[in-house]
């Protein structure tokens, strides 16, 4: 598929007529014509967290890397080390720029035969030319990026009955699959990734099917859940599922502005015996001290506060909100928050400022909601 000129209306996914058949209400989002609400966004999480919601998240990025030294050359590029990872492992990263500022969050892929140097990635949507760029200034010269975007599907099935569902439809128990690990697998609608994974602090896989028969899973999916009280969901609930799940997002709790060592994400950099691009700008912050930490607020009222707000200790600004919503599940009001490091503890009595208005705030431990295993 061509890409579009920058006066060309936004691309829509192979799922594009199911969401028009379902009455999805449709919006511009990086480049791509999606649903933000079917029913309404706090049914759709509703349906995520009690029994099954299926999501179109193929305007992510899907790139395939192949040659000699694939792993190498990306472990250069990440900040998590993927050398050691094991066939079927799948492994959340950053990629960042010199000054530590982050590019985007990734999933890296390792699911190949061994023996094999293929990795794959799925990237966020708005970041997918911006890397094909960013790699294409550090090449290797037996590595290959293919992108699989156009060519392929992705669907999340999300919820407490998304993998009673996904093993009807794939012949075989994706509960198998520990957390984070995937396989690639031939089924009848051809060769097809599988991954534990998902956005939404609920159990479930992702599935990358070829464009061609995503309607076909698409209903056959919704079909096999019918009786588990299936339903399509569209961004905003899949926003207001992740934040209780505390998981950043691009734009909002990463972006290239904001160092990566502020973003609480410890586990996914990995510096102190290996070299990546960042890793010297990400370590010299840490040293330095005092940076911003990322916490999770509730607020005492009902009011939800927005992106943008001031997070205040008394009379003085200590922090901003960088994500909020009315969380259905807590039928309170949450948000993320950067605030200096003396103001982080769990806890801690601030307020934030909506629309000239303080309103009290209390710090709390992140996520906010976690599932029952």
């Amino acid at each position: 598929m061509n890409e579009p000129n920058a006066s060309s209306p936004p691309r829509r996914t192979s799922l594009y007529s199911r969401h028009v058949a379902a009455g999805a209400r449709l919006v511009d989002f990086a480049g791509w014509e999606m649903p933000i609400q079917y029913r309404g966004i706090v049914a759709e999480h509703e349906t995520c967290r009690g029994r099954v919601a299926l999501f179109d998240v193929s305007h992510m990025g899907r790139l395939d890397l192949e040659g000699t030294g694939v792993a190498q050359w990306l472990d250069g590029l990440v900040t998590r080390r993927v050398t050691d990872a094991k066939v079927g492992r799948i492994r959340y990263s950053l990629v960042c720029r010199e000054d530590g500022g982050v590019l985007d969050d990734i999933l890296a892929y390792r699911l190949p035969p061994e023996g094999s140097d293929a990795w794959s990635l799925v990237v966020n949507a708005s970041n997918r030319e911006k890397l094909l760029a960013w790699f294409g200034r550090h090449p290797a010269p037996n590595v290959r990026i293919v992108d699989r975007t156009f060519d392929t599907a992705m669907i999340a099935v999300q919820g407490p009955r998304a993998l009673a569902v996904a093993a009807t439809w794939l012949g075989w128990d994706p509960s198998t699959l520990a957390y984070y690990t995937g396989r690639i697998v031939d089924h009848p609608v051809g060769r097809i990734t599988v991954g534990r994974t998902g956005y939404t602090g609920e159990d479930g896989v992702e599935l990358i099917v070829p464009a061609g028969v995503a309607e076909g899973v698409w209903d056959r999916l919704m079909e096999i859940g019918a009786p588990d009280g299936i339903a399509p969901a569209g961004l905003g609930a899949r926003d207001t599922l992740r934040l209780e799940a505390g998981m950043p997002l691009y734009g909002h709790e990463l972006t290239e502005e904001r160092n990566a060592a502020c973003a609480g994400l410890e586990f996914a950099i990995q510096g102190a015996d290996r070299n990546f691009i960042g890793r010297d700008s990400i370590v010299a912050a840490k040293e330095r001290g005092e940076l911003p930490v990322r916490v999770g607020l509730r607020l005492a009222d009902r009011r939800p506060v927005r992106e943008g707000a001031e997070v205040r200790r008394g009379d003085a600004t200590i922090g901003v909100v960088t994500s909020g919503t009315f969380s259905p599940t807590l039928q309170a009001p949450i948000a993320m928050a950067y605030v200096q490091a003396d103001a982080a503890a769990v806890g801690s009595e601030l307020s934030v400022d909506i629309r000239g208005s303080l309103h009290a705030a209390r710090v709390v431990e992140l996520p906010f909601y976690r599932r029952s295993v």
